[in-house]
């Protein structure tokens, strides 16, 4: 069995071609398209953070809406860069829309990627401490996100309070019990993934990481994975981690499908670089006919890795069309493959 989510990067543009040509036409749509997801049977509604962009950025209140609109669908991020958290603030964010999906919240955070600006996470007002780079500044963000999650009190309180205090030191409220061991880095190296274990979340594994090896991605991404489930038994953690990775996948059931995603052109993996000093390898997409795709995802090592997968859906086509994406998985691939 293998949980199955999507995965919305919330693009928005104001073309004709397009479905979300605001953000409120993204925002809704997500929701929606939540609700849809949970009717079908998937798993999983997921959002991806962006700041600068023409895409979802401010993820709790969309959180917390899909939260209150539905009943059963785990409802998370791919990932929030934490350059840009004021992470005891985000800790009550984060309660207070668990608390409204009744513990449904599954945060992907990480150190970030590259943005649309130049060192955007100044603009928010943040800036590295002497001798650390901006990436060190987001893992010590999530540092403290995750010790004020726990829900221990550290704050000296007033001894003259407008309200009455509990005895002891405060913690920051609402807290919403459980949520600490619902939280997920997105690694984009092994060492990442590493780093993430020893500091007990659960693996977010995208579509890029650093190329380290020189194999095919799916076989550098299955490494990884194993990387950090050796590093999760080795720092003696109780509980058993979750690992996901993200995928294009398209099952060709129709005209559509197969006017949208059935010209191929993205079979191979792709080389780059995320900056100046960084080369990445990027993941294939799957677009196919439902046999042919259910051969080709059974070979994908990481997929096999992970228990957790989930579908990137080209949000600007629509509600209607991405509840189809979903169900195609989820009707004619997943049982073959023994996700269902």
């Amino acid at each position: 069995m293998k949980k199955i989510g999507f995965l919305s990067f919330g693009h928005w543009t104001p073309s004709s071609q397009s479905q979300t040509r605001s953000a409120g036409d993204t925002l809704l749509q997500s929701i929606d398209l939540a609700v849809a997801a949970e009717e079908l049977g998937a798993d999983g509604a997921y959002f991806r953070v962006h700041h600068f962009a023409r895409q979802l950025a401010s993820p709790f209140p969309l959180l917390a809406a899909v939260g209150a609109r539905t009943k059963k669908i785990e409802i998370g991020t791919a990932v929030i860069d934490m350059r840009y958290e004021n992470p005891l603030y985000m800790a009550e964010d984060a309660g207070s829309a668990d608390l409204i999906a009744g513990g449904r919240l599954q945060l992907g955070i990480s150190r970030g990627s590259p943005e649309q600006v130049i060192d955007g996470w100044r603009y928010f007002g943040y800036e590295p401490q002497e001798g650390m780079s901006d990436a060190d500044m987001g893992r010590r963000h999530a540092e403290v996100f995750l010790d004020v999650l726990k829900g221990e009190g550290f704050a000296q309180p007033n001894p003259r309070p407008m309200f009455p205090n509990p005895p002891g030191l405060l913690r920051l409220e609402p807290h919403s019990e459980g949520l600490r061991e619902r939280i997920w880095w997105g690694a984009g190296s092994n060492a990442t993934a590493v780093w993430a274990a020893q500091h007990g979340m659960n693996l977010q594994s995208s579509t890029l990481k650093d190329d380290e090896t020189g194999e095919p991605f799916h076989v550098q991404q299955a490494a990884q994975i194993r990387a950090y489930r050796e590093a999760w038994k080795e720092a003696g953690h109780s509980r058993t981690p979750r690992v996901s990775v993200s995928r294009s996948i398209f099952a060709l059931t129709d005209d559509r499908d197969r006017a949208y995603f059935g010209r191929g052109g993205k079979e191979e993996d792709s080389i780059g670089f995320i900056d100046d000093k960084t080369r990445a390898i990027f993941g294939r997409s799957y677009a196919d006919e439902p046999d042919r795709l259910i051969a080709q995802l059974a070979a994908d090592e990481a997929i096999q890795e992970a228990d957790t997968l989930l579908l990137t859906v080209p949000n600007q086509l629509g509600v209607e069309y991405n509840a189809h994406v979903i169900e195609a998985i989820l009707k004619h691939v997943a049982p073959a493959l023994g996700w269902r």
